[in-house]
């Protein structure tokens, strides 16, 4: 096994997670919060998705598939169109409102399928590319997906969490 594989492998689980995290649940269950100042499902899965589109689209030079497939126009958030959740607000993330799992599903498997393809045509050499100096020390390509990948598998934990919480009302 090589990194590309090793990569594919924990971008594959996050997608996997984010299904078991979604699936069948109701536009109520997905836009409930816990509590006022609480992330709902609809966000965390919104936002690990943002942020993965954002930085593996940036290091593999493509445009996010946020703007190229129009989930902009889909999700029609109140915000910047550009916005990925970072220092948002608790009104902005209640703003975050989906219909049914269709939307979250098929705006995170098209940011996988994206991810994917650029992962796979990776080597290690490819890893120590430098894709961030404005970072002490600078963030290599390496360093960049496994942060992504960090992030996203706390989020999807939590919207995992916040569905068991949900289920045992």
């Amino acid at each position: 096994m090589n990194s590309a594989d090793l990569l594919t492998d924990a971008f594959t689980r996050i997608q996997e997670s984010v299904h078991s995290a979604v699936e069948g649940l109701s536009a109520g269950d997905l836009n409930a919060r816990l509590d006022d100042g609480a992330n709902s499902i609809a966000w965390l899965v919104w936002h690990l998705t943002r942020v993965q589109d954002d930085h593996v689209s940036d290091a593999a030079g493509v445009e996010q598939v946020w703007f190229a497939q129009d989930w902009v126009s889909r999700f029609d958030l109140p915000f910047e169109k550009g916005a990925t959740g970072y220092g948002q607000s608790s009104g902005q993330v209640a703003a975050v409102q989906v219909d049914s799992p269709d939307l979250l599903l098929g705006y995170h498997d098209a940011v996988h399928e994206q991810s994917v393809e650029f992962i796979r045509g990776l080597d290690g050499r490819s890893l120590a590319r430098v894709v961030d100096e404005s970072w002490s020390p600078p963030v290599t390509l390496g360093v960049r997906l496994i942060s992504v990948i960090a992030d996203d598998l706390q989020h999807v934990g939590q919207a995992a969490f916040v569905r068991g919480s949900l289920e045992r009302r």
